[in-house]
């Protein structure tokens, strides 16, 4: 049987994954996290063959739980799942040791497949990853440029962005959560982290330094003018 570990922050993702793969006659889902830090804590007392890894997470991303995982676990393999293609995820799961990463979008057959492949031993990546990989390697000093341009993002994820936005036009937790279909408890963690991240205090104060930074756009403010 293969143990696997379903780390995800939205909670049905969780379950839905949890039911198609526990279908699977050699699968074992041995826990759920909805968190980094939480995988962290039940790859130790679970000790799951597999992790499957959102990257986006509140509290501690999946690229950070990924590291402490292989490090503390390096017999754990990591695929990383998610919808977003951004080459700088692809870099940095891989850097952090995840044997394989694919889209949320996959079919479900070929993510068990996936899943036994790396299992195995082998290395899993989607196609259209590995394209823009190579196009990363021939034109490196392009790359660089865009890298250059996005250096200043102050550690946001495009989640927290999305939330940073909502907060510029004056909404509710309540509000984003159902516009971002998140529960409040999760918008209220990611709002901690930009307050963190921002190093400043109260939503005034962090979409006037998002604005400032150019981290969002100026016409998303609505309330704040």
């Amino acid at each position: 049987m293969i143990k696997v570990l379903i780390v995800d922050d939205q909670e049905l993702i969780r379950e839905s994954l949890s039911i198609v793969l526990g279908g699977e006659s050699d699968f074992e889902i041995v826990g759920l996290a909805e968190q980094g830090k939480m995988a962290v804590e039940l790859a130790k007392q679970l000790s799951p063959d597999l992790v499957l890894m959102d990257i986006h997470m509140p509290l501690m991303d999946g690229v950070e739980a990924t590291r402490q995982i292989k490090s503390q676990f390096p017999g754990v393999k990591v695929i990383i799942l998610t919808t977003f293609q951004e080459l700088e995820y692809v870099r940095e799961a891989l850097a952090t040791g995840a044997e394989g990463y694919l889209l949320k979008a996959i079919h479900p057959k070929d993510l068990a497949a996936g899943i036994r492949l790396v299992h195995h031993g082998g290395t899993l990546i989607t196609q259209e990853i590995a394209k823009q990989l190579i196009a990363d390697w021939i034109h490196p000093l392009e790359q660089s440029k865009v890298a250059k341009n996005k250096k200043i993002t102050y550690g946001l994820t495009e989640r927290e962005i999305e939330v940073l936005e909502q907060l510029a036009k004056g909404s509710s937790n309540r509000e984003i959560a159902r516009k971002l279909f998140l529960t409040e408890g999760t918008v209220k963690n990611y709002i901690s982290n930009i307050y963190s991240k921002l190093e400043v205090t109260g939503r005034h104060k962090a979409v006037f330094k998002a604005t400032e930074e150019g981290l969002i756009r100026p016409n998303s403010l609505e309330k704040y003018d």
